[in-house]
């Protein structure tokens, strides 16, 4: 099996909200093949860094270049190679389990694998229950669906920010398993200040380090 190099670079990296300083000059790499951690207080950055890297916030100064394979990835190719979690990502509850996987993966412009589209699934214990409105769903369910999501077209970038609220023992059990067996050669980010999360990180960037 061919494993890639997916790469993100972040460049003097720096966030402000009118005069409030969020974080200043990041200088990082992450690469495939390691689970990195996201570290801070509430309230610290995390979210805001998270946001920025996976595009959809911009940076006040600084850039941020993934690349895979060494060639660089366009930001409008981008959400081809992200999965996300967080606790800001909108399920559509007016529409089951199938139906949200089904509207993702269209987007993604990624063919319907029913197949793929059970394993996650079963894998996270909500196949009973696909034919269902996710509006009758339980918060940890739509956790679990979530995950679904990020995995489902098989991207080469993922990015869990606060992975394991909402889910209970057994829940986050799964999705450590899952990060420790199955993502070993994607590019992993854990945004958490959870120890059982960071746990799992070989290396951490921690947001109050970078500001001054």
């Amino acid at each position: 099996m061919m494993i890639n190099n997916y790469k993100i670079k972040l460049e003097n990296v720096t966030k402000t909200f009118g005069r409030r300083l969020i974080f200043r000059n990041i200088n990082f790499e992450f690469h495939s093949g390691k689970v990195y951690g996201l570290a801070g207080r509430n309230g610290s950055g995390k979210s805001t860094l998270a946001k920025i890297i996976i595009g959809v916030a911009a940076t006040t100064s600084g850039k941020i270049v993934h690349t895979l394979n060494e060639k660089i990835i366009i930001e409008e190719k981008l959400h081809e190679q992200i999965g996300f979690v967080s606790p800001y990502l909108v399920l559509y509850d007016e529409f089951s389990a199938y139906e949200n996987l089904v509207h993702t993966l269209k987007i993604r412009g990624k063919l319907i694998d029913e197949e793929k589209i059970n394993y996650w699934l079963n894998e996270f214990n909500l196949f009973d229950r696909r034919n269902d409105l996710l509006k009758g769903y339980s918060s940890g369910m739509k956790q679990r669906m979530k995950f679904i999501f990020a995995l489902v077209h098989e991207p080469e970038f993922l990015l869990f920010d606060e992975p394991t609220s909402n889910l209970d023992n057994t829940g986050k059990e799964k999705v450590y398993q899952i990060i420790d067996e199955q993502l070993k050669n994607k590019c992993v980010i854990i945004a958490s200040n959870e120890d059982n999360d960071l746990a799992l990180c070989r290396e951490t960037l921690k947001i109050e380090e970078f500001k001054n």
